[in-house]
């Protein structure tokens, strides 16, 4: 007959080796040491292992067999304590999955740094997430695919959404050092802006279907993803705005420089999240919506001080970029 440990046994197995004792493992789990030497006789038993050793006196050791078990029994002990944990949460109301859309201006750092601590805070809740661009994340909550969006305001908020304001980013235009426009001494005319190919991002919902969003010259070259942007702006192929975030270190290395363009006025770009009135967020959704608050600030105050270095090297004439602004932001992509 197959050995069945139950789950009590393998949690009193870790209290013992863990402790190093039956009286620790009794106190850890205010049992009798009576009863914490008989679960583990009838463990052994049932293994046919030898778990621990007992000579004299001496406190119980690890065998190498009961070496080999730990490993396997932290495993499922883990797992009861996870199962222990949802079951918690899902009685306080916690929910057992969040689903959110970002859209691709949201400063990467804040998301990482956001969903890290999310992580530690809520390990039960699972969670989904969609990155995209314009009216991906509008679009993604009037299906009810996410429960929550962050990124900028929609051009019309109706009744059915929920916005909440959590900081703001920006976009910048950006060409490769050797483009046109990048060397172009002073402010770039829109007449000369018009004459170089634009790269723009398209919107793959109908939000925004038929609108532009700053776009400039007579050719444009469209495609649907920011990194693919970037990557044929760095190449010399056209000009277009990126998140500012995106392009610091790119700019640094002397990859890309900000352009100073007459038509691409300085302006905020505010971000909010969004959720569905009919379906208001629960505390994980809450709590990543606050946490989004904290950290969008300590970015954005980190983006503004590369911002600034870089402003002052252009005054000792290094060959930086043309007025690098935090909030040199257009809603065009």
């Amino acid at each position: 007959m197959q050995a069945n440990p139950t789950l009590d046994q393998l949690q009193v197995f870790l209290a013992v080796a863990e402790t190093g004792s039956f009286s620790g493992a009794a106190r850890r789990l205010s049992r009798a040491q009576s009863v914490i030497s008989y679960t583990i006789a009838n463990l052994e038993a049932q293994l046919e292992l030898k778990l621990f050793t007992r000579e004299g006196t001496r406190e119980p050791m690890l065998t190498v067999e009961g070496k080999a078990m730990l490993a396997d029994a932290r495993r499922m002990v883990g797992v009861l304590q996870d199962i222990r944990a949802r079951a918690d949460g899902l009685k306080r109301g916690l929910e057992a999955e969040v689903t959110i859309a970002v859209d691709v201006t949201v400063p990467s750092p804040a998301l990482v740094r956001t969903l890290a601590a999310f992580e530690a805070e809520f390990p039960s809740v699972s969670l989904k997430l969609n990155v995209g661009a314009l009216g991906v994340i509008w679009d993604q909550l009037a299906r009810r695919l996410s429960d929550l969006s962050f990124g900028g305001p929609p051009q019309q908020l109706g009744d059915d959404l929920v916005s909440v304001r959590i900081g703001e980013a920006s976009m910048v235009p950006v060409a490769a050092p050797n483009h046109p426009l990048a060397t172009y001494k002073g402010r770039v005319p829109l007449a000369f802006v018009r004459e170089h190919i634009q790269l723009v991002v398209s919107d793959v919902s109908k939000v925004t279907e038929g609108k532009e969003f700053s776009v400039f010259a007579y050719r444009t070259w469209r495609m649907t993803d920011m990194s693919t942007k970037r990557d044929l702006i760095v190449s010399g192929l056209g000009w277009g705005g990126l998140p500012t975030w995106m392009i610091l270190e790119d700019v640094r290395a002397g990859h890309l420089k900000i352009l100073d363009l007459e038509p691409y006025p300085e302006r905020p770009y505010p971000l909010h999240a969004f959720y569905r009135a009919d379906t208001p967020p629960g505390p994980a959704g809450a709590w990543l919506i606050e946490r989004f608050s904290q950290e969008l600030p300590n970015v954005c105050s980190t983006l503004q001080h590369m911002t600034d270095e870089k402003r002052r090297g252009e005054d000792q004439g290094r060959p930086l970029s043309s007025k690098p602004s935090m909030m040199a932001a257009s809603t065009a992509r």
